[in-house]
């Protein structure tokens, strides 16, 4: 069975619209979510925000895709860490993040690979790493779960926590 996830330099979501990158100057990468907004819990009856909104969706570039046969011969033939970010599309925090990763994934391009999976398309994948908020990061290192985080960053803030994740566990 072939899976397509969105994995590439810098995956992005599906978007039939586009807007402009953002850099770290921006203003909208300054942008912090109130502790309440930054994680989307899944529960058994459906998905909600602690606010109990639904989070509407920013539009956003396409990038282009690669498919790998299954998630796990994407991790396994990673010649670098992969930081996996289960996402929705209907999430406001995780829509948040994309231009966040992009410019994340340009920056630590030599030291990571950036790898976004929509966890509606691929439930079972997120049903077995128990991803129950959203966003969830999940970095990986030969093929292995080796650190895991919710919630929206800034830029730097995950900058440095997968600079500092690599660093400590190395």
């Amino acid at each position: 069975m072939a899976i397509s996830l969105s994995a590439s330099t810098i995956p992005s979501l599906n978007a039939q619209s586009r807007v402009p990158a953002y850099s770290s100057k921006s203003s909208f990468c300054s942008l912090q979510f109130p502790a309440q907004f930054r994680r989307i819990l899944i529960g058994n009856r459906g998905v909600s925000s602690p606010s109990g909104h639904r989070c509407l969706p920013l539009v956003v570039e396409a990038a282009k895709k690669q498919t790998f046969s299954s998630f796990e011969d994407l991790l396994a033939n990673s010649d670098k860490p992969v930081l996996v970010d289960f996402y929705a599309t209907w999430c406001g925090p995780c829509q948040f993040m994309v231009p966040i990763l992009n410019e994340v994934s340009t920056i630590l391009k030599d030291k990571i690979q950036v790898v976004k999976i929509d966890t509606e398309k691929y439930p079972s994948i997120a049903d077995k790493f128990r991803i129950e908020a959203l966003p969830t990061f999940i970095i990986f290192k030969d093929g292995k779960p080796y650190d895991r985080f919710e919630g929206a960053l800034t830029v730097n803030q995950l900058i440095e926590r997968i600079e500092s994740s690599l660093q400590v566990k190395q």
